[in-house]
């Protein structure tokens, strides 16, 4: 039977939070990071998924390995889909050590970068260097995500020390505050050495957070992000994603997966 034109699941099917935004949002952001992946792949992830993808990080510093008119063809792909794009902070550090922040700024511009991450994963970062960082991005009118945590296997979150640079960063411009936990997402930050969520830290920081939706939290894996979900809810902004887990992602958002299905079950009395 052909399928009528104008035909929608119901929205009980494609929604049964009755509850997920479209785009754009400002809660519920779903980040993915790009390890390299070629224009075709590209093209076939936005086709698919780009309504679920709210930003997209070109990873660590491989934005200057691009032929510069296939970088710039993937960052104005992204953008036509309403997806915000920045590169690793990772290449900002780089670019302060080399003494070339200046150029950073000029040359995202140019390709098309919406934003930038300011982040010390790496190096050292005096919080005079990161508040003008931070500052000098805006004024060249950047979009800043920050990030917190080492990148060091065993980096673990210091409550206070997190809460004091999410007021911090905020203050001087940055629009959220990512919690670092690498591509791999185990021994750093919010997991443990099996890459499990250390529930009771994350229970602990989100009763003293003043705004948690100021929050990304970088969890490359199911679990994570099935744990973050269930914690901080639906609304959470979950970072690192894989490109080939946005979909599954969102569905998850949505209650349309066994892992969160509970999250969102309506109760239906039914006649027989």
């Amino acid at each position: 039977m052909d399928t009528k034109i104008g035909a929608a699941w119901p929205s009980a099917l494609a929604d049964p939070s009755d509850r997920r935004a479209t785009k754009p949002r400002t809660s519920g952001l779903t980040m993915v990071i790009d390890k390299g992946m070629g224009p075709a792949a590209f093209a076939d992830l936005l086709a698919v998924a780009g309504p679920y993808i709210d930003l997209v990080k070109f990873g660590f510093g491989t934005a200057p390995l691009y032929p510069l008119p296939l970088l710039r063809e993937k960052i104005a792909m992204a953008r036509r889909s309403g997806i915000a794009v920045f590169p690793g902070g990772t290449l900002l550090e780089a670019a302060l050590q080399q003494r070339e922040e200046k150029g950073f700024f000029e040359m995202a511009l140019d390709l098309g970068f919406d934003a930038v991450e300011v982040s010390d994963g790496t190096i050292e970062l005096d919080r005079r260097t990161r508040d003008r960082l931070i500052r000098q991005a805006g004024r060249f009118g950047l979009r800043v995500f920050t990030e917190y945590g080492k990148k060091t296997p065993g980096s673990r979150i210091v409550i206070d020390d997190l809460i004091r640079t999410v007021e911090e960063d905020c203050g001087c411009g940055a629009e959220m505050v990512t919690v670092e936990a690498r591509e791999s997402g185990v021994g750093v930050g919010l997991y443990d050495e099996k890459g499990d969520c250390r529930e009771e830290e994350l229970f602990a920081l989100l009763r003293r957070l003043p705004d948690p939706s100021r929050m990304m939290w970088e969890a490359p894996h199911k679990n994570q992000q099935v744990a973050l979900l269930r914690i901080v809810g639906a609304d959470a902004n979950l970072g690192n994603i894989p490109p080939l887990e946005a979909m599954a992602l969102e569905t998850m958002r949505r209650g349309l997966r066994s892992d969160t299905f509970a999250l969102h079950r309506r109760v239906f009395d039914y006649e027989i």
